[in-house]
């Protein structure tokens, strides 16, 4: 399967040299899986390893389950069904896992595993299905969930020879990815389909290939791989590393915009933000005045205006809250990559307090060898990341109608006292009069895709699922809003570039700040003067592609605020 534009640029970004080469791999364990790991590992030849101890945490809680089930103890999907179906039992264990009783749970197992296989639309990209089982089994590893340890170690297996389960790319509203991660568990049973190389092909034939024992689902092994929200985490860990980078890149984007209006600084100084210290802003402040250091605009000069329209004064508050936003949205899916959401959870010596309490009280269960309780959860709710993400999307739709506004302003020679429309001194053509539209246009796209979707559904499955978040959608439209905002972002750099060099013909000693200066320079070396008219949408295209690659002053520090 051919990989993304933008899953490439991800991983040119956030990936090192090393990576491509399997060299000492990555140890999951449960609890310390990062963002940039768990992109890693969706790219990288490295294999996968798992900490011995997390393993014996998946022993243990699958011993604890067998244990209820063998007192006939009622599971949810394990002694009795799932969804409307919970008040049917599966098989009546009198005590003991009887051959019956284990073959009704393997049936059951099976039968799961299939009747959810449902996901439509063309399938997803293999690095976010790579980047779904990296994060499913991380939480798997948790040990919460019951499963048998092959289940993990399918995980790990399907990783490490790159066999790439075919995950449909819609069908999921968000409370677990029931119809979608449930392709994996086909996969891991030797059936539907898989791409190995970029090549699809049956599922079987790839495990015996690379001698792959397949799963014999049994217990609570179904319920384990159905029922996780790591396929939409996944889009939602996209969605920040693409958020990440414009989010970045936008104080020396700002900057050169600034100097190209020859605007005013005083906006961010430290003295006019102590009046209001809003958490962070002054932070925030500091990364937009570095990236301006030695610029022309810190030296007085006769004419220029004394407030700036609100699109420029105001952008340090809204990077300010784009960065808040991003930080709240990466601690919401540290969480959900580094813990269960399994329903019901599989607690090994869980903490004993209301035990005195009859109802709670049947949850616990009690054996020689293995002490517990199975509780029934709703922690398959993923609606912290969710709204998280739609705040975010929020504040960088202000950040693109912030990029929309000064781009227009750079255009007025009424703001720049420059030409009209940029144009060069012997252009008495259009100019840059209509390459605003397309911008506008990103803008409009941007408005749709930051109204919420987490509200979005009805009533399903015989009532009983009546919530919904629809975190896969909501965090599609946050890359789609990165995305968009790197045109937006780059017809700003096409206006703020061409009114410098407007600026310099007529005052060839002005200075440009340090950050600011080295991206201007990079992009003159893809996008030339415009000294006439000329069809402009390879200059557009240009523009956001050296917007995302760009490796910028960043306000978003590899171990800062994750």
């Amino acid at each position: 399967m051919k990989k993304t534009v933008l899953a490439l640029t991800l991983a040119g970004l956030f990936l090192s040299p090393t990576v491509w080469s399997a060299t000492s791999g990555i140890t999951l364990d449960g609890h310390s899986l990062t963002l940039e790991d768990a992109w890693e590992i969706a790219y990288s030849n490295k294999e996968v390893h798992i900490a011995p101890a997390a393993m014996k945490k998946v022993e243990e809680a699958n011993q604890l389950l067998m244990t209820a089930a063998s007192k006939g103890i009622p599971v949810y999907g394990l002694t009795v069904g799932v969804g409307l179906n919970k008040d049917k039992s599966l098989f009546d264990a009198h005590g003991k896992l009887t051959p019956e009783a284990i073959a009704a749970s393997k049936a059951f197992n099976v039968n799961a595993l299939r009747a959810h296989g449902a996901g439509i639309g063309p399938a997803m990209p293999d690095e976010l299905v790579r980047m779904a089982m990296v994060i499913r089994l991380n939480t798997l590893l948790v040990g919460r969930t019951g499963a048998q340890p092959q289940v993990a170690t399918l995980y790990q297996q399907l990783l490490n020879n790159h066999i790439t389960p075919v995950v449909p790319s819609q069908g999921s509203v968000g409370e677990a990815d029931i119809t979608l991660a449930s392709h994996i568990g086909d996969v891991m049973m030797g059936e539907w389909k898989v791409h190995v190389n970029g090549h699809e092909q049956d599922a079987a034939s790839a495990l015996q290939a690379a001698g792959i024992t397949k799963l014999d689902p049994i217990g609570k092994d179904a319920l384990s791989i159905l029922s996780t929200n790591a396929i939409s985490a996944a889009y939602s860990a996209q969605a920040l590393l693409a958020a990440k980078q414009i989010i970045n890149v936008t104080p020396e984007v700002f900057g050169l915009s600034l100097e190209g209006l020859n605007g005013n600084v005083a906006p961010f100084l430290p003295q006019s933000l102590s009046v209001r210290p809003f958490p962070g802003v002054q932070d925030t402040a500091k990364v937009m005045r570095e990236v301006l250091k030695g610029s022309y605009l810190w030296q007085h000069q006769d004419g220029r205006a004394l407030q700036d329209p609100l699109s420029y004064r105001t952008t340090v508050f809204v990077l300010n809250e784009a960065h808040k936003e991003w930080a709240e949205a990466y601690q919401m899916l540290s969480i959900q990559m580094n813990s269960s959401d399994d329903n019901p959870a599989v607690i090994v010596n869980a903490d004993k307090s209301l035990i005195e309490n009859s109802q709670v009280a049947q949850y616990y269960v009690h054996d020689g060898k293995v002490n517990g309780a199975i509780f029934p959860t709703s922690n398959f709710e993923p609606l912290p990341l969710t709204l998280a993400i739609q705040n975010l999307s929020v504040a960088m739709g202000h950040l693109a109608h912030n990029s929309v506004q000064r781009t227009l302003h750079l255009s007025d020679d009424h703001f720049t006292g420059l030409s009209r429309f940029l144009a060069g001194e012997e252009n008495n053509g259009h100019a840059f009069g209509a390459i605003q539209k397309p911008q506008v246009a990103m803008l409009a796209d941007i408005r749709s895709l930051v109204n919420p979707v987490s509200l979005d559904g009805q009533p399903m499955a015989g009532s009983i699922e009546d919530t919904y978040t629809n975190n896969l959608q909501a965090s599609t439209r946050l890359t789609k809003i990165a995305d968009d905002m790197r045109y937006i972002y780059g017809l700003e750099l096409l206006h703020a570039s061409q009114a410098i060099d407007l600026r310099k013909h007529k005052n060839p000693d002005i200075t440009l700040g340090e950050q600011t200066g080295k991206l201007y320079s990079s992009y003159r070396e893809k996008v030339k003067f415009v000294d006439k008219d000329r069809i402009f949408s390879d200059d557009i295209e240009n523009s956001a592609k050296l917007l995302q690659q760009y490796l910028a002053l960043p306000l978003i520090r590899e171990g800062h605020n994750e």
